[in-house]
């Protein structure tokens, strides 16, 4: 008999952890393979987390098991009969106390990690940030290199082992930027202007997308970063700056419009853009979203705040030209 008990209580565990491996999906479980100090961290919290679960899960459904089969009612069964038993001290102190103890260890470790992995604040890095500027849009990704005076469509360059400032709003309904093995996802919403570092601590080829439900064709809002030393990076934005056309106001009204689109880049951006897609909601000049870190003022070519021209633009967009910072 205790064989069978014994081989019930570890099956039901067994059964768990090949649940939990099947929801991780068909291809490779990339939250667990991280290549960046954001995403190494996160994962950590993850593997904590199920530890300290898994230290009640696995115990409880071993005792479930045990309890089925050694008390089911049977002819011959030999348990003692105490239809009149209902308390145990010493059961309630272990089945309360070790519960307490674990979600107070919980609580002390999220705690710690939740801080340290506040998305605004700065990678410690000898290596001066990159500054790129993503806008979510209906069904595409824009990311803008204010530094660098280009632009890409669906797909991310940056250089590896430096800390990248991602600033992320929306021009279409709120979603979600996600690059699973540098980082967790962050909102990108209309009319905020949220701050995410991340960093590829080794140079790759890595999965991001959309990662909220956003409509018809939010599947498609995939795109791939690619991670390079230094001296590609820079290779690649002269080569975008030689073989491209800058993007210009008319060219970004026809690309936020919904749709599909194909990876594409552009050797300019209009100046202050993306501070016009973050204000464009503004009201007599006050903002009613408060911001995450990110600021929306428009960045010169040296990747610093600059003033916001006041021209047709702005006026049309309903803002004071210096509407708001987040």
């Amino acid at each position: 008999m205790k064989p069978r008990i014994l081989k019930l209580g570890l099956a039901l565990p067994a059964m768990l952890l090949l649940t939990a491996a099947l929801l991780t999906g068909c291809g490779d479980a990339m939250v667990f393979d991280p290549k960046g100090p954001i995403a190494a961290e996160q994962r950590d919290l993850i593997n904590i987390t199920m530890l300290l679960c898994g230290i009640i899960l696995v115990p409880v459904l071993a005792l479930t098991a045990y309890i089925v089969v050694r008390y089911r009612d049977r002819k011959d069964s030999d348990a003692p009969y105490e239809p009149n038993w209902s308390h145990s001290t010493k059961l309630e102190v272990v089945w309360w106390t070790i519960p307490i103890v674990i979600i107070a260890i919980l609580a002390v470790v999220t705690v710690r990690y939740t801080h340290a992995l506040e998305p605004s604040k700065p990678i410690v890095s000898e290596k001066e940030e990159l500054v790129i500027q993503v806008t979510s849009l209906d069904w595409k990704w824009l990311f803008q290199y204010p530094e660098q005076d280009i632009a890409t469509v669906n797909y991310l360059y940056i250089p590896e082992d430096r800390p990248i400032r991602f600033e992320l709003t929306s021009d279409a309904p709120m979603n979600s930027f996600w690059i699973p093995q540098l980082g967790g996802q962050i909102y990108t919403m209309s009319g905020m202007a949220m701050t995410l570092y991340l960093q590829a601590d080794e140079p790759g080829v890595y999965y991001g997308s959309g990662a909220n439900f956003s409509g018809e064709h939010f599947a498609d809002m995939t795109f791939h970063a690619t991670a390079v030393p230094q001296d590609e990076f820079d290779a690649w934005v002269e080569d975008v700056k030689s073989k491209s056309e800058p993007l210009t106001v008319e060219g970004y009204e026809t690309l936020r419009q919904p749709g599909k689109a194909q990876v594409h880049q552009y050797a300019g951006i209009p100046e202050g853009l993306f501070y016009d897609i973050v204000t464009k909601y503004v009201v007599d000049g006050n903002n009613p979203h408060a911001g995450h870190g990110a600021s929306a003022e428009p960045r010169d070519a040296d990747g610093n705040d600059a003033e916001a021209p006041a021209d047709e633009s702005s006026t049309e967009h309903g803002h004071d030209a210096h509407g708001a910072s987040h």
